[in-house]
């Protein structure tokens, strides 16, 4: 490996264990790359950077970010978690498994984890606990259940995953849709268990008058990813512009319907988004360009020669990538990790002839896991900032969660059929 590559690498890692804001580490390490190797031209990476920016499928992000924060704003999922309340509210833990199903209806909406649990979790940390459930048990149960954000569609990080990658996005998507089941109920059974053991309390019986007049409230909410994955998968519109059908959707059912958001209202979101968005797209850009220095590098080949050499089939490199992210996902945030390890990643994964969308969603999937580990987990932080719990705490309730969904990672890794089967019926 040539010197500046080398400089490059310490750098970057040198700057994010000091605190360094990701973006400029990552960039920073790039500039002084540039400024090593006179091979490198400023102008010539500009133009890469750009080419690989100037993509249409990367306008999804912004629309799903903007059609999220209005339906977080709109009224949305105070009526998600009455309808889930409805459902599931009557069996043992109901109010914690109301929780884990409001998340999946809100990440069908949302498509970011941190979303899910900042929209479910401000209303079912103070509901449980007013129930008798412990605070850092119910804080915990809304930050892996904010993990369901990015893995059900339609997912920001799968937008990403599959711009940087050359995936489908569409088939990316699709293979989020069981898995996402999957990793619900199995935390739903996770709860139910939890809860018959303490004796948490519920509610006494099912009621059909309380399931219909609440799935008539949030009915606008559940029709809109039957509209956006449908138009999908139908072929009526792209996942680009199924983002921007989510946008007007979500305003007039938040405006109109609701009446929940003013124009007002509608105009700080604007502004807001436009912030996050910012922050993501400098971020997107940057990778890019650390993405290709590494390329120029041959540094994917290194590595790929480094997995070869360890990892002597698909499954054993499958379970070193397990390990790997979950590790990973314990210090470095979801969209520095996808935009840095995807690329790399990938081809090695289709060297081992593993289907590329299976190797998205198992990727995907155990960055979503990352979010809900100590000690940098952002649903995590989440969690903590809305119920005033330590860390620590919370923690301690989220072990046995993290490894429901880390059985549930081993599960997808080595049963691809749970990954492609909906995608290959979009062929």
């Amino acid at each position: 490996m040539e010197m500046p590559a080398i400089v490059m690498l310490l750098f970057v890692v040198g700057s994010m264990v000091i605190g360094v804001p990701i973006t400029w580490s990552i960039g920073g390490g790039c500039v002084l790359a540039c400024v090593l190797d006179p091979s490198l031209s400023f102008s010539v990476l500009s133009q890469k950077v750009f080419a690989h920016s100037n993509s249409f499928s990367m306008l999804a992000v912004p629309a799903f970010y903007l059609a999220g924060d209005i339906m977080c704003k709109g009224g949305l999922s105070k009526r998600l978690v009455a309808f889930a309340d409805s459902l599931v509210g009557w069996i043992s833990g109901g109010i914690s498994l109301v929780s884990i199903v409001a998340c999946m209806f809100f990440a069908a909406i949302s498509g970011s984890s941190v979303a899910t649990t900042a929209a479910i979790g401000g209303l079912m940390i103070p509901e449980m606990e007013k129930r008798g459930y412990p605070k850092d048990y119910s804080a915990a149960v809304q930050a892996v259940g904010g993990t369901l954000g990015i893995v059900i569609p339609p997912s920001i990080v799968f937008v990403i995953y599959g711009n940087i990658t050359g995936v489908s996005v569409s088939k990316l998507l699709a293979s989020g849709i069981l898995p996402g089941i999957i990793v619900g109920v199995s935390l739903c059974l996770y709860a139910f268990v939890k809860a018959k053991k303490n004796n948490y309390p519920r509610q006494d019986h099912f009621s059909m008058k309380a399931f219909l007049f609440s799935f008539r409230n949030a009915v606008w909410a559940l029709i809109m990813p039957v509209i956006i994955l449908g138009g999908i998968y139908a072929g009526i519109f792209t996942p680009t512009e199924s983002a921007a059908v989510a946008v007007f959707y979500g305003v007039a059912v938040c405006m109109v319907l609701y009446r929940e958001v003013s124009g007002r209202e509608i105009y700080r979101i604007l502004k807001a988004t436009a912030v996050s968005v910012s922050n993501l797209m400098i971020l997107v850009v940057t990778a890019q360009l650390f993405g290709y220095i590494l390329t120029y590098y041959r540094i994917p080949v290194y590595v790929t020669n480094m997995f070869m050499a360890i990892a002597s089939n698909r499954y054993t490199f499958l379970l070193l990538i397990n390990v790997l992210l979950l590790i990973v996902g314990m210090f470095m945030e979801v969209g520095a990790t996808n935009l840095i390890l995807g690329p790399i990643l990938a081809p090695i994964a289709l060297g081992f002839g593993i289907d590329p969308v299976h190797f998205g969603m198992v990727f995907v999937f155990l960055l979503a896991l990352g979010q809900a580990t100590p000690p940098f987990g952002t649903t995590m932080f989440v969690a903590c900032g809305i119920s005033g719990v330590s860390m620590a705490k919370i923690a301690k309730q989220l072990i046995p969660f993290i490894l429901v969904e880390v059985a549930c990672g081993l599960l997808f890794s080595f049963v691809p059929i749970l990954s492609t089967w909906i995608p290959s019926l979009l062929s």
